[in-house]
Formats: structure tokens, sequence, C-alpha cells
């Protein structure tokens, strides 16, 4: 499936989904976006997994950010493979067999984001990312030593779709998926690095967790949104 027909099947079906939760009596309806007046900062624990060689590989992350007015987000993050992933590379000549070989995946990415349907609670987004990093190839060798291939820069470009949850003012969990296209200014990596993407999030707000830290807001307020 190529990634424009992905995108056009699942982001009427997550917005839909979405659109159906169930509403507190209580609380603003869930069409209707609230904008906030300040800018605030915000910290990701950005868990990704892709699907490389055909198999699924989790990517470590971390980036944070500054949102405006509620709709707007920009920053930058960095991310690394996890070990563990072979290659489709043939061993090099002159080591000997039984090397194992697995792939190192590393980049910083600078990050947009646009919300464009939510409330306080929940919201629907579109994020960009746009970076550079390099990979190369672990050698582990029979007798305990390691030795590793040269690294090739690359460049990628990350557009997805994401929601998310705040539990509390000041944290949120999230999910969501996408495609990665990665370029090469030289050879191409024989390793399937471009492809579909899955994400999950751990959300601070540090702007609001200054505020608990301070005594003005409550630490546990699962009310939060319905007395504003």
């Amino acid at each position: 499936m190529k990634a424009r027909s992905f995108f056009a099947v699942f982001l009427p079906l997550l917005a839909g989904a979405l659109a159906a939760l169930p509403a507190r009596a209580d609380s603003p309806p869930d069409t209707t976006f609230v904008r906030e007046r300040h800018r605030r900062p915000v910290f990701q624990i950005d868990q990704r997994f892709s699907i490389i060689n055909g198999k699924v590989a989790g990517i470590n992350g971390l980036r944070g950010g500054i949102e405006w007015r509620g709709r707007w987000r920009a920053g930058l993050g960095f991310y690394r493979l996890s070990g563990g992933l072979r290659t489709r590379q043939p061993l090099p000549e002159g080591l000997p067999a039984g090397t194992r070989d697995e792939v190192r995946f590393r980049y910083v990415a600078g990050y947009g984001e646009y919300v464009f349907i939510g409330n306080r609670r929940w919201e629907l987004s579109a994020p960009l990312q746009v970076g550079v990093g390099y990979y190369y190839t672990r050698f582990f060798l029979p007798n305990g030593d390691s030795q590793r291939s040269g690294r090739k820069v690359l460049y990628l470009v990350e557009p997805s779709v994401a929601a998310h949850y705040r539990i509390f003012r000041w944290v949120g969990i999230g999910a969501g998926t996408g495609y990665r296209q990665v370029f090469a200014s030289g050879q191409q990596p024989e390793d399937q690095i471009s492809g579909y993407i899955f994400f999950a999030r751990a959300k601070l707000f540090l702007g609001d967790l200054y505020k608990v830290v301070r005594g003005h807001e409550r630490l546990l307020n699962p009310d939060w949104g319905s007395d504003e």
C-alpha cells in the first residue's frame, strides 16, 4: 500500500473514532477546541516502532519543544535504533565465519505539529519531522571483538497523524502512525530503513507541572477540564 493511500484511509477512520467518543455532560463539546493564551514548553518520551528489513524494530526517542495557543508545536528530537537488528548486507571480506552483524541508526529531527481537532482532554494532530542522521553496521566477531563499518549520512522525512489524551493537566499519553522516507546523498543503504512507523508517547506539559510544584494546582485532579 502506498503512503498516500494509507493516509487517505487511516485519517478519516481515526477522526471518526475520536469524534464518536462519549462526552461528559459537564465538559465542553468534543468538537470545540479550546485555545491556550500563552506559549508553553512540552517534553515527550517518543517511543517509535518501524518495520526494518521485514522485522519490527524499536526506535527510542526524546523530544522537546514549544506550544503556541494550543494549536502549533515545534521543537527538536533525538532518536536511536534499538540493538539486535540483523542487516541484509553480505559480510565484508576478511571477517571470520560466525560473525554477527547489526544495524545502527541514529538521527536528530526538527518537528512541527498542527492540532486540527480536539478539546482540553484529547486532540488529533498532524506532526511532520525532517531530520538528518547516520547509519552503520556493527560486527561482533566470534572471539568477542567488534568492528564497525563507516558511517553513511542519511536524510529523512516523517509525515504522520497522532492523537493524545491528557490524563491530568500536566501529563498525557498518545499514539500515532506515519511513514519514514529516507534519502541518501551518496550510496543508498542496503537495509530497508524507509517504511511505516508506529509510535507511543508520554507527554509532560512542563508549564502546568511547574504550577503543581509551586502549589498552584492539584497534582491529581481528574476533573480539571470540566471546571474551566
